[in-house]
């Protein structure tokens, strides 16, 4: 039982709860009333202020108790909600003293408040409620943790703080009730996936929503999720990507589709990895990898301004310009530059790993040669990587649904964008020859164990699409996850997640 659980502070507040039952005080009410908030409350109330209305602002407030100060005959709080802080001050005079006893023997900080009255400015010049009547809304059952003390008009008031991340992450609602700027990081989230949606469909995109649960997955490059349909007796996979869907819907005559959804990836948890995240992708028929360069370049600037007034952020105490344009680079220069190899002059899996142990450079043993160089950027490149950089021109066998480039076969048109030292967005030129992408799937069942995330399943619903006929398109992912850690200069996913993926804990922690 809950009860169980309760610490002896609980239990103290468990008990007053059990008395405004006993008295007919109903501490979770069917009905509330808000008839403004805490900001449009002062601004009726200075715009009175200034027009020299005598006529009282009447409202009706609704709020968490963030301080609360009983001075005998009256009391003051503060309250909380959605558009900031607001005092209200409670007198007996005018309550009567059956209300500033209910005030004083059962109202805790974290509870939440009813309040109606006029406002009114105190002395010492606070734009203030004056209660008239008030009401409990909810009842905290739990304190609000650790407090830290603050001066308050030369009174001393305490305020709950919380800042060890383990507790924050699998505690957000705690989180988010005591750490103002923890909420503002989520309307951030919000205002950055509304700009996004509004800059893809002023470039007349349609948004679009495809399965999660898919018979086979695709489109990426990762471990699924496996589940299973007991009335079907089919198993399932949680999506790895939108891709191979949307470029369905292309063929369909769909020129130019977007979805903003989850994904689902079976692999390791990091700062800039967690097994469900956030992804933006679209896809633009008789476009090309070098227009969805511009566009990447144009959209990420227009979302930073939309959202931030400004290009110029500051990630990982390093400033960065969003502006275009942004730095490209072939891939191969990028990695001559860094590492001193040339990957065209070691163009097989076995002259590769040579040059790289020459070098000291770390290898991974049976890697192909597209893998051993997906390491190189990822040690290499992807960390030194800190103004918007494009790099561009990939292996051919770990790009499956990309185009070969006119006379190489072994490249295709591709790019990853990398900003703040880690991999930001992806892609390419797609394939739309089904008999390419058929082969291209037969190669990569040849070259990768069963239990490698780089395999890619054979599709052959895809390719029967592809059969009709798709036109030339560019397409486009981006993590929308590490877009927020940019925006809001955070370095952990984790921060912008608001249910992190944790481990189980165990009695022992």
């Amino acid at each position: 039982m809950l009860e169980e659980s309760f610490s002896e502070l609980e239990l103290t507040r468990f008990e007053k709860l059990q008395e405004m039952k006993a008295k007919g005080i109903n501490p979770y009410p069917i009905q509330a009333e808000q008839t403004h908030t805490s900001k449009t409350a002062i601004d009726a109330f200075l715009h009175a202020e200034t027009d020299g209305t005598d006529t009282p602002i009447q409202v009706t407030l609704a709020g968490r108790i963030r301080a609360l100060r009983p001075m005998g005959k009256i009391a003051f709080a503060h309250i909380d909600d959605r558009d900031g802080r607001i005092q209200l001050f409670f007198r007996v005079n005018d309550l009567g003293p059956e209300k500033m006893e209910e005030l004083d023997a059962y109202y805790d900080l974290g509870d939440f408040i009813q309040a109606s009255g006029y406002m009114f400015r105190t002395k010492r010049g606070e734009v203030t409620l004056y209660v008239e009547d008030f009401k409990m809304l909810a009842k905290a059952l739990r304190p609000l943790p650790a407090a830290k003390d603050e001066i308050v008009d030369g009174t001393i008031v305490r305020h709950a703080t919380l800042n060890d991340p383990e507790t924050r992450y699998r505690q957000r609602y705690v989180d988010l009730a005591v750490n103002p700027d923890i909420q503002e990081i989520f309307k951030l989230r919000a205002a950055t996936l509304r700009s996004l949606r509004n800059y893809l469909d002023d470039h007349d995109f349609i948004e679009v929503e495809t399965p999660i649960l898919q018979p086979i997955y695709g489109g990426a490059a990762a471990r699924p999720f496996v589940t299973h349909h007991n009335q079907l007796h089919q198993d399932l996979f949680l999506r790895i990507s939108f891709e191979l869907y949307l470029k369905r819907l292309l063929v369909g005559g769909l020129e130019r589709v977007y979805e903003i959804g989850r994904d689902f990836r079976n692999e390791g948890v990091s700062f800039k990895h967690n097994p469900e995240f956030t992804q933006l992708e679209f896809y633009w028929a008789y476009a090309d990898y070098k227009d969805i360069m511009d566009m990447t370049e144009q959209m990420i600037a227009y979302a930073a301004n939309q959202v931030l007034g400004t290009t110029k952020i500051t990630f990982n105490d390093q400033e960065i310009d969003l502006a275009p344009p942004w730095n490209r680079m072939e891939l191969r220069d990028a990695i001559l530059e860094m590492t001193g190899i040339d990957i065209a002059e070691n163009q097989t899996a076995e002259d590769l790993a040579a040059a790289m142990n020459t070098k000291n450079l770390k290898t991974k043993p049976g890697a192909t040669w597209g893998k051993l160089i997906d390491g190189l950027i990822g040690d290499y490149l992807e960390p030194n990587c800190i103004q918007p950089t494009i790099l561009y021109d990939y292996p051919r066998d770990i790009s499956p649904l990309a185009k070969s480039k006119p006379g190489n076969p072994a490249i295709v048109e591709r790019f990853e964008a990398f900003v703040g030292g880690m991999e930001l967005c992806n892609a390419f030129s797609e394939l739309n020859d089904p008999l390419d992408q058929e082969q291209r799937f037969l190669e990569m069942g040849r070259a990768y164990e069963d239990n490698d995330e780089e395999k890619h399943p054979m599709d052959d619903d895809y390719l029967n699409a592809l059969s009709y006929g798709m036109p030339p398109a560019g397409g486009f992912g981006i993590g929308v996850d590490r877009l927020l850690m940019l925006f809001s200069g955070r370095r952990s996913i984790r921060e912008v997640i608001l249910f992190p993926h944790l481990r189980t804990q165990t009695e022992e922690e």
